[in-house]
């Protein structure tokens, strides 16, 4: 049990080594030899890591960005954290163990399914697994589950979701990509249906194509803002110089080093600039090795099976896209910070992380159904519905007895809200 528990801790939370594994495993498949078998191994491990760079770049700036944003509009409230609530769950309720095996037992339950049901997905994002362990344990041990039966029907429910979100996904998926070799891996995808159904409804009518956010005509002189990272600076340098003088020096004043606010919050919006382009390398380089490598464990293990992989995937196919829904999910997600508590909800600070990753990938999706419309409303109604969701589920903790917690990932918190208004009511039932 120690070394299981020695894997499970060292080996499958690191979401970059389960993938080059998984790589290496398809190469070994088809036999490219051990040459063959070790660059494709390690390409897909750079490539991992690379993408994993650029999110920590961006993941530094936005943090910073939050704090001014914060400050600069006075925003007090719950800042929803997977995180927190994991550490609560680990050390106030000791299941640490039973998240950990459950982490496992849900990519078990998802090769399973995936070899035998028509739904061929393959969950490759380890953080997002860890996330809907955490969430299916806490709830199914609010519903009264103990051992091997939480871990069992965690497992289930998150493996359930491991191969359903990719699959209800993926028809828009493939209208992003053009083809049907990768999928969607991140547990955000109702609320990137939310903005699709959305799209959908305001979309133009009687057209064949949807005006997009990556054809805007430009004029001679405005033709550079085609390229992808001039067009981010030139979005993101305003943004943060005008939030940091809203906000003025004091929030950071720690962090800046004594150089001026304004030039710090400059070289930030430079900064997030280079996380975007880092991550795109990644993404290329990650896509390059891990779909070849695939066709080996579709072959052999599980026939005409997809990888489902974390969002920034999708970034490359509509950058333009990822920036309208950025600030349009961030919109929606001040609007309901304000309106919701008006109806006896929580007071939820929006998350910039979660509103650049996931409003950007909804993004994507609101273009590719409704074009510039599409993602333009529809962000705003995906900022709204992000919001509302961490809302209830602080409702239902306080219920529980937990602190003033919430999520941030609407599937995590969706299959949590299954267990304590669906499966909780039941076993008390009997």
């Amino acid at each position: 049990m120690s070394v299981l528990n020695w894997i499970i801790s060292n080996v499958l939370t690191q979401a970059g080594i389960v993938v080059a594994l998984i790589a290496m495993l398809g190469l070994i498949l088809q036999k490219k030899g051990v040459g063959g078998t070790i660059i494709g191994t390690f390409k897909t491990l750079l490539g991992f890591y690379v993408l994993s760079a650029g999110s920590a770049i961006l993941v530094a700036t936005l943090t910073y960005f939050g704090t001014m944003f914060q400050a600069a509009f006075n925003m007090t409230g719950i800042v929803p954290s997977i995180e927190a609530v994991n550490g609560y769950a680990t050390n106030n309720l000791a299941l640490g163990g039973q998240i950990a095996m459950t982490f496992l037992g849900i990519f078990i339950v998802n090769i399973i399914l995936a070899r035998f049901t028509p739904l061929k997905y393959i969950f490759l994002t380890g953080q997002a697994l860890l996330w809907m362990s955490t969430m299916t344990v806490v709830f199914g041990y609010t519903a009264g589950l103990r051992g091997f039966w939480l871990v069992l029907a965690a497992s289930i429910v998150g493996g359930l979701f491991a191969v359903g979100m990719p699959a209800a996904a993926q028809p828009i998926v493939r209208k992003i990509t053009g083809n049907d070799a990768i999928a969607l891996g991140h547990f955000c995808t109702i609320g990137y249906l939310v903005e699709a159904g959305v799209a959908w409804l305001v979309r133009k009518r009687g057209v064949d194509k949807q005006p997009s956010t990556e054809e805007i005509a430009l004029p001679r002189a405005m033709e550079f803002l085609q390229d992808t990272y001039m067009s981010l600076a030139v979005v993101m340098i305003p943004l943060y110089l005008i939030t940091a003088a809203f906000a003025g020096p004091a929030p950071v004043a720690e962090t800046t080093g004594g150089m001026n606010y304004l030039m710090y919050a400059f070289l930030q919006a430079i900064q997030f600039v280079v996380g975007v382009y880092v991550l795109m390398a990644g993404v290329r380089l990650l896509l390059g090795e891990i779909v070849p490598a695939f066709r080996g464990i579709s072959m052999k293990l599980v026939p005409d099976s997809k990888p489902a992989l974390d969002c920034p995937v999708l970034f490359p196919y509509a950058p333009n896209a990822v920036i309208v829904g950025f600030i349009t999910t961030t919109i929606g997600t001040v609007i309901a910070m304000f309106t919701l508590p008006l109806v006896g909800f929580a007071v939820i600070v929006p998350g910039m992380l979660t509103n650049f990753f996931a409003g950007g990938t909804a993004g994507i999706f609101g273009n590719a159904v409704g074009g510039r419309r599409g993602a333009i409303v529809g962000g705003v109604v995906h900022g709204l519905f992000i919001t509302l969701l961490p809302a209830l589920l602080v409702t239902t903790f306080l219920n529980l007895g937990f602190p003033n917690l919430s999520a941030t990932d609407v599937d995590t918190i969706a299959a949590g809200l299954f267990f304590a208004y669906l499966v909780g009511p039941i076993l008390k039932a009997v």
